[in-house]
C-alpha cells in the first residue's frame, strides 16, 4: 500500500490547498477496495451477490470529470439564476454554450446538490468548493457559508458504510477548513448510508408508542427497505410520507423508552435513519450529480426488482440512475454523470434514450476514446442532463481519436473550451437523433446522412437480417470440420429436409470469426443430425432448454454474414448454399429467394468506406447488431450502378474465394500455390 501510494499516487494528490485532502481519501479507499473488486469483476458469467455489490461497482471518479459534471450542472444552474454573475471564470470545466436565463429568483441556501452513489464523497467535496465561490460572490462569510452548505445545500447517499464514513470525514474536513470550531457544534452533513430494516418486523413497529396511522407508515417503510444494502439508491416509493411527523413520533417513543429488553431503542434509531433517506428519495433537487454503479450481472433478487419498477431501463443499474436520478430534479434542473457510452447507440438502451430526448434535454456530453478509463473495462462518457423539453442543442465533445488515457482526454476538453471552433467540438440539435431508427445519439453525424434515414429504405426492406443458431453449449456442438470424418459431412444442404434426408451429423457452421471481406471463414461444422435433435433437446441440470435454434427456415441459404464481434472495422462476406448460421455469424438473406441479385449489389455497398463509416456512427462498440444492420439507409441507385456493383461483388468473390481455398485449413483445398506455378514453369515454350 505504501509503495503504491508514493509510486502511482501524483504528489500534487498530497496538497490540501489543491484537492489533495479528497484526491488522497479517494485513492486511499480504491487501494483499499482493489482487490475485492477484482475478485469479484473477474468472475466469468456468474451474478454479483449483494455482499459484492459494493465491491464491484466503487470506482473513484477522475477529478477532472468530476469537475466537469460539477460546472456543467451546478455551475450552469446558478449562472442562468444569476445573469450577473461571474462565476463562469472560476469554473474551468464549463462548456461553451447558451445559457437560458430563468424566470424566477432561488436563494444560495435553496440549490439543493445531491450525489445517490456518493462513495467516498468526491463528487460532495468539489460541490462545496463551487458552493464556497457562490456564497463569497453574494457576501457571505467564509464561516458562514461553509455551515449553510452543510446544513442546507449537500446531500448523499450510500450503500457502502465505509466508504459513507470517508465521505462523512471529508464533509467535516472541509467545514472544519473554514470553521475552527464546527466538530463542537453539534452540525451533521445530510449524508446517509443504506441498512437493511429486515430485523424490524410488523410486531416491533405496532408495540411502538405511535398513532395507528403512524405505524402504518413505518410498517410500509420497514418493508421498501428491507433489502436497502442491495437496492440503495434505486429504491421505489410508492408514495410521499409525511417526514416531519414521522420523526417527531419516533423522536418522542424513543424518549418515552424506559428499560430496553428487546432493543426496541436500537430499532427506533434505525427507523429514524431510515426516514431521513426517505426524506431525500421523496425530495426533488435542483442538481443530481453522480458516477453511478455498472452492473449487469445482476443475482436474481435484483433483477426482478430492477425489471418490476424499471423494466425499461433495466439493461444495467447504471441506466436505471440515470433515469431516476434526471426524475429526482426540478424543472430545469440538471443532473449529471459519468457512465459507459454503450446507452447512446445499442438496442438494450434504446428506450432510454427514447425517454429522454422526448421529455429531457441533452445539454452537453463528452464522449471518451475507448479505453481512455483504465479503472474500468468499458467506454465512458460523461454527460449532463437538464429537466427540460424545450432545449434542443446541446455541446458535444469527441475525443475518440485522442489516444493515452484520462489525461490525454483532460487536455482536449481544456483545448475544447478554449477553442470551441476545434473540430471535435459539435453543436447539434438533439431532434436529428430519433430521425434515425433506434435514436443512437451520433451528434457528429452530417445532416446530409441524416436526411439519407429520413429518405432512404431500411436495409430490411431490401434483404432480410437474421439471427441464428444459439446452441448453448459451442464445445459440445461444434467442432473445426478436419476434426471430424471429411465423409460425415455434407457440404451442399439446400433446406432443413435436404439435411435429414442426407443422414449426415455435420453441417457447415458460419461462426462469424475475424476480419475478412468478400469470402472466408468456412472453419467449423455443427451437429445438426435428425435435423438437430440433440441440440434442439439440450437441456440444464433444471430442464431448463439451453439452445435456441432461431429462424430456422433461413438455414442453409444463401448469405451474406458480418461477424458479431468485430475489429473496429466492417467486413461483409458472402456465404454460398449450405450452411447454418450462429448468434455471432450473422447474416442477411435474399427476400425473394429466387434469383435475387440484391444480396452482391449490398455486398458491394457494404464492404465500401461508406458501410464502414455508417456503421461506426450507428454502433462505434465492437459488436455490431442485427438492429444496427437493418436501419442502415439504402438510397434509390441506378440500374447502371447496381450491376457495377455486383460485378464488382462476384469479382471480389471469386478473387477471395481463390485465396481462402489456397490454404490446407480450407475444405476446397487442392494443392499448393507455388506447386502449380512450378509446374507451369516446366511447361515448354509455345
Amino acid at each position: 500500500m505504501i509503495k503504491a501510494l508514493v509510486t502511482d499516487v501524483s504528489e500534487a494528490d498530497f496538497d490540501v490547498q489543491h484537492e489533495g485532502q479528497v484526491e488522497i481519501i479517494g485513492w486511499l479507499y480504491q487501494y483499499y477496495n482493489e482487490e475485492p473488486h477484482n475478485a469479484v469483476v473477474n468472475i466469468n458469467g456468474g451474478a454479483v451477490k449483494k455482499s459484492d455489490i459494493p465491491a464491484a461497482t466503487q470506482l473513484f471518479t477522475t477529478d477532472w470529470v468530476v469537475r466537469y459534471m460539477v460546472d456543467n450542472s451546478l455551475g450552469r444552474f446558478y449562472l442562468e439564476h444569476n445573469g450577473d454573475s461571474a462565476i463562469a471564470e472560476k469554473l474551468d470545466y464549463l462548456l461553451p454554450g447558451e445559457l437560458t436565463p430563468a424566470d424566477n429568483q432561488i436563494e444560495l441556501d435553496q440549490i439543493k446538490v445531491l450525489d445517490n452513489a456518493m462513495g467516498s464523497g468526491h463528487i460532495l467535496v468539489y460541490a462545496f468548493d463551487v458552493l464556497m465561490e457562490m456564497y463569497l460572490e453574494q457576501g457571505y462569510s467564509n464561516r458562514d457559508a461553509a455551515i449553510s452548505i452543510i446544513k442546507h445545500n449537500l446531500f448523499g447517499l450510500e450503500i457502502d458504510r465505509r466508504a459513507y464514513q470517508l465521505a462523512y470525514f471529508a464533509l467535516m474536513m472541509k467545514l472544519r477548513q473554514y470553521h475552527r470550531r464546527a466538530l463542537t457544534m453539534n452540525i451533521v452533513p445530510n449524508i446517509y448510508v443504506f441498512e437493511d430494516t429486515d430485523n424490524i418486523s410488523k410486531e416491533d413497529i405496532d408495540g411502538l408508542a405511535v398513532a395507528s396511522s403512524i405505524k402504518q407508515d413505518l410498517t410500509e417503510i420497514a418493508n421498501d427497505f428491507a433489502n436497502a444494502r442491495m437496492l440503495g439508491s434505486i429504491i421505489k416509493l410508492n408514495r410521499n410520507f409525511d417526514v416531519p411527523t414521522l420523526k417527531n413520533e419516533l423522536t418522542s417513543a424513543l424518549a418515552a423508552s424506559s428499560l430496553d429488553i428487546f432493543g426496541t431503542n436500537q430499532k427506533i434509531v434505525k427507523l429514524l435513519d431510515v426516514v431521513d433517506i426517505v426524506n431525500v428519495l421523496q425530495t426533488k433537487f435542483e442538481v443530481v450529480v453522480t458516477n453511478p454503479p455498472y452492473l449487469n450481472r445482476m443475482d436474481k433478487p435484483l433483477k426482478d426488482y430492477v425489471k418490476k419498477n424499471y423494466n425499461a431501463y433495466s439493461g444495467d443499474m447504471f441506466s436505471v440512475f440515470i433515469w431516476i436520478n434526471v426524475n429526482m430534479t426540478v424543472k430545469n434542473g440538471y443532473s449529471a454523470y459519468m457512465t459507459p457510452f454503450v446507452w447512446m447507440f445499442i438496442k438494450t438502451y434504446e428506450a432510454l434514450r427514447i425517454a429522454i430526448l422526448d421529455q429531457f434535454s441533452i445539454s452537453s456530453l463528452v464522449q471518451m476514446e475507448y479505453s481512455a478509463f483504465e479503472e474500468a473495462t468499458v467506454p465512458i462518457n460523461t454527460f449532463v442532463l437538464k429537466n427540460s423539453s424545450t432545449e434542443h442543442v446541446g455541446t458535444y465533445i469527441k475525443l475518440s481519436d485522442f489516444k493515452g488515457g484520462m489525461e490525454i482526454q483532460r487536455q482536449r476538453v481544456i483545448d475544447a473550451i478554449n477553442n470551441p471552433e476545434l473540430k471535435y467540438v459539435y453543436r447539434t440539435n438533439q431532434t436529428n437523433f430519433e430521425k434515425i431508427p433506434g435514436s443512437p445519439i451520433v451528434y457528429w453525424a452530417p445532416r446530409s446522412l441524416i436526411q439519407d434515414f429520413v429518405g432512404g429504405l431500411p436495409m430490411d426492406k431490401v434483404v432480410k437480417p437474421k439471427v441464428g443458431l444459439q446452441t448453448g453449449d459451442n464445445n459440445r456442438f461444434l467442432r473445426q470440420w478436419f476434426e471430424v470424418g471429411f465423409d460425415g459431412i455434407k457440404f451442399d444442404a439446400t433446406s432443413i429436409n435436404d439435411s435429414v434426408l442426407s443422414n449426415k451429423k455435420w453441417f457447415p457452421y458460419n461462426k462469424g470469426g475475424s476480419f475478412r471481406k468478400w469470402y472466408g471463414n468456412y472453419d467449423y461444422v455443427v451437429n445438426w443430425e435428425h435435423d438437430g435433435r440433440e441440440i434442439r433437446n439440450f437441456r440444464d441440470d433444471k430442464g431448463k432448454l439451453r439452445s435456441r435454434p432461431q429462424n430456422t427456415d433461413y438455414y442453409f441459404r444463401e448469405a451474406i454474414t458480418w461477424s458479431d464481434v468485430n475489429s473496429g472495422h466492417f467486413s461483409l462476406r458472402y456465404r454460398e448454399p449450405g450452411s447454418i448460421h450462429d448468434v455471432k455469424g450473422m447474416s442477411a438473406f435474399s427476400i425473394t429467394n429466387e434469383n435475387d441479385s440484391s444480396l452482391f449489389w449490398i455486398l458491394g455497398l457494404m464492404n465500401s468506406p461508406i458501410g464502414d463509416y455508417v456503421f461506426n456512427m450507428l454502433n462505434p462498440t465492437i459488436s455490431l447488431q442485427v438492429g444496427n444492420f437493418q436501419t442502415f439507409p439504402v438510397l434509390n441507385a441506378s440500374k447502371k450502378i447496381r450491376n457495377i456493383s455486383e460485378k464488382k461483388s462476384i469479382e471480389n468473390i471469386k478473387l477471395t474465394r481463390a485465396d481462402w481455398n489456397v490454404s490446407e485449413l480450407s475444405w476446397d483445398f487442392t494443392t499448393l500455390s507455388f506447386l502449380t506455378d512450378i509446374a507451369d514453369h516446366k511447361q515448354p515454350p509455345p
